[in-house]
């Protein structure tokens, strides 16, 4: 896949970042670059290859997925100006 100049304009407009024109060429070859490097990665076999969450083997940690209210809710809303039935009371800003 090759970029060319109106996909790096395009990808900068996205991506909310104002790109000179003198830029464009530079940054063209830059993305062609990456793709390219991402090709050369498909091309590998990866079969019976097991993904790595680290480059030592580890155990992820887990945890029983239980919903709770971290029963701390009063500590928490100890130190607010102001509260009601362990919630913040904030000022009304809509009429």
């Amino acid at each position: 896949m090759s970029v060319d100049a109106a996909t790096v304009k395009r990808v900068a407009h996205l991506s909310r970042i104002a790109v000179d024109d003198a830029d464009v060429p530079k940054l063209q070859g830059e993305l062609n670059a990456i793709l390219g490097f991402v090709d050369q990665l498909n091309e590998l076999d990866v079969t019976g290859v097991e993904p790595m969450t680290s480059v030592t083997p580890m155990v992820m940690k887990k945890r029983q997925d239980v919903v709770t209210d971290g029963e701390i809710a009063a500590d928490i809303v100890a130190n607010a100006p102001a509260s009601e039935d362990d919630y913040f009371m904030v000022p009304k800003v809509i009429e």
